[in-house]
């Protein structure tokens, strides 16, 4: 119960994932082919997002996602600071606490990582990780190792900023079946986050009913799910793009995440009156 959680707020993160420090160094002779623009209409500054994991019928937990307002230029590219929190809450976090911190620094034109720092306690179970991404040399750069990216794999992700990179994407022509491909440097290794488009749906929420895209991220069954089914994520059908819910059926029970607060949006949301 506890790895589905974990693997579905992980999942969550890259469909949909301290400040500098002297580990960090900056990327060389940086070429600005390299970092193609993007049409960003999907947030600013500013945006706050917070959600509330159940496990059944249990408050399992809050994360939240802010776009802070920082300003800070990374190789000499502005960029986006966000800051993702998770926590355990109520009887959950009795029997297993999670404290956990994501931030990524996001090339703003081209929607790329520069930077990513992940602070996890899960447990008792902690991961310190930070990454520097070099575009130009396809190579990140972790606690003094160099990774290659493969040269065929452009806009490589991570666990945040895959996040706000599929906000930004186009989805106005896509149709029931299409699958879109984000790439992700997780844990040292390019992981390829596969969302299939399913179709446009209307949901009820706490905060009001929403228009929604449905997609299903591809899964494989056995571990954790029964079937390749049975994860499924909403988001505003706007150009926001917001996660409004995500849900899974998985071997020990169903798991669910909502939106609870958002705020400092870009653009009017989806909401049906």
């Amino acid at each position: 119960m506890k790895e589905a959680i974990l693997n579905l707020a992980r999942v969550i993160l890259l469909t949909m994932a301290i400040l500098f420090t002297g580990s960090f160094r900056a990327q060389e002779n940086p070429n600005d082919e390299v970092f193609k623009l993007k049409n960003n209409k999907a947030f600013k500054k500013g945006e706050f997002l917070s959600y509330r994991l159940h496990y059944g019928v249990i408050d399992a937990g809050i994360a939240t996602l802010e776009v802070t307002h920082e300003e800070r230029e990374v190789s000499g590219r502005p960029t986006y600071h966000v800051v993702a929190l998770g926590k355990s809450i109520g009887a959950f976090d009795w029997f297993f606490k999670v404290r956990d911190r994501y931030e990524s620094y996001i090339d703003k034109e081209a929607l790329v990582p520069m930077a990513f720092i992940r602070r996890v306690d899960e447990g008792g179970y902690k991961i310190n990780q930070n990454y520097v991404y070099n575009h130009p040399r396809k190579q990140v750069i972790s606690e003094g190792k160099v990774y290659d990216i493969p040269r065929e794999i452009n806009d490589v992700q991570d666990m945040i900023s895959a996040f706000y990179y599929a906000r930004a994407l186009d989805y106005s022509k896509a149709k029931p079946g299409d699958v879109f491909t984000i790439n992700s440097f997780v844990d040292n290794e390019i992981f390829p986050l596969k969302i299939k488009y399913i179709g446009k749906e209307t949901i009820n929420t706490s905060k009001g009913k929403f228009k929604c895209i449905k997609f299903r991220p591809v899964i494989q069954k056995g571990r954790i799910f029964k079937s390749e089914e049975d994860l499924n994520v909403w988001i505003s059908d706007d150009e926001n793009k917001i996660p409004v819910r995500a849900q899974a059926n998985i071997l020990v029970g169903s798991v669910k995440m909502d939106l609870m607060e958002y705020r400092g949006l870009a653009n009017p949301l989806a909401l049906v009156k």
